[in-house]
């Protein structure tokens, strides 16, 4: 479908009170091919420090690892002085639900869990995903909590296809699977836009109600990235770093992200 075809498929959606994307949120085959190898170095990337973290480094260890591994490969580390934020990565361990800072004094320990946000400019284009890691010895009640937002994650992703489901499909299916186990879903902060910038419309929020919200077309790169807290959805910005999130209860948060290329089928994962 070339994109005049989809431009009047989107004004008769439109004219039926459907909410849809504007025209420069579907990228070209151009662009996707572009965004496909900024994921696929942002990747790479992620394996590095899945290669070399463990107990007993610092957190600014993994910033080191992310920077020498772009740079070596042609990439630019996106977070690195992005409006402010001083390292290449965001590293948010236990209570940090997103944004944290890599710190030399901050040493992992066993029993820890930490999320490895990484994003990566390449020939232009961006590409954003991250991990859990589970160090040591962790807690039965943290593993499960790392797993359910895995699984979360991966509904998401099945709830987005193409001229089929819409945001709210999204949010709806991690929304229920997260509270069926007892956890929360941080509303704050979701997915977004990506590919030609670090940050996109649309927001993709991780909560949501079936049917409702923009529809999803085919072309669309977007990330879904649940974050979900063990107690209670309550959070708060670190007032020393104004960067750092972190659970208002002090329980324990989790996140998956993955970059995806929405299609006719299942979508196509761009970068993880």
């Amino acid at each position: 479908m070339d994109r005049g075809e989809i431009k009047a498929k989107l004004m008769e959606y439109a004219a039926r009170g459907q909410e849809v994307p504007r025209m420069d949120m579907i990228k070209t085959p151009e662009q996707i091919a572009g965004i496909r190898e900024a994921g696929r170095l942002n990747k790479e990337v992620l394996d590095a420090v899945e290669h070399k973290i463990h107990v007993g480094m610092t957190t600014d260890e993994i910033d080191q690892i992310v920077y020498q591994y772009t740079v070596d490969h042609g990439g630019i580390p996106a977070c690195l002085n992005y409006e402010g934020f001083p390292k290449s990565v965001c590293t948010s361990v236990n209570d940090v639900i997103c944004h944290g800072i890599p710190d030399p004094h901050q040493v992992l320990r066993s029993g820890d869990i930490v999320n490895v946000d990484a994003t990566t400019i390449y020939k232009g284009f961006v590409g954003d995903a991250s991990r859990m890691f589970m160090l040591g010895n962790v807690p039965s009640e943290r593993k499960n909590l790392v797993g359910v937002t895995k699984e979360c994650l991966r509904r998401g992703m099945q709830n987005a296809r193409g001229w089929v489901n819409t945001l709210g499909d999204i949010g709806a299916a991690i929304q229920s699977f997260a509270h069926k186990h007892g956890y929360s879903v941080v509303r704050e902060f979701g997915g977004h836009g990506v590919g030609l910038s670090m940050h996109e419309d649309p927001f993709v929020s991780h909560v949501g109600k079936r049917g409702t919200g923009m529809l999803l077309v085919p072309g669309m790169v977007i990330t879904i990235e649940p974050m979900i807290n063990q107690g209670r959805p309550d959070l708060y910005i670190d007032s020393i770093d104004n960067w750092t999130v972190r659970t208002e209860d002090g329980k324990a948060s989790a996140q998956w992200e993955h970059t995806i290329l929405i299609t006719e089928d299942e979508p196509e994962i761009l970068s993880y």
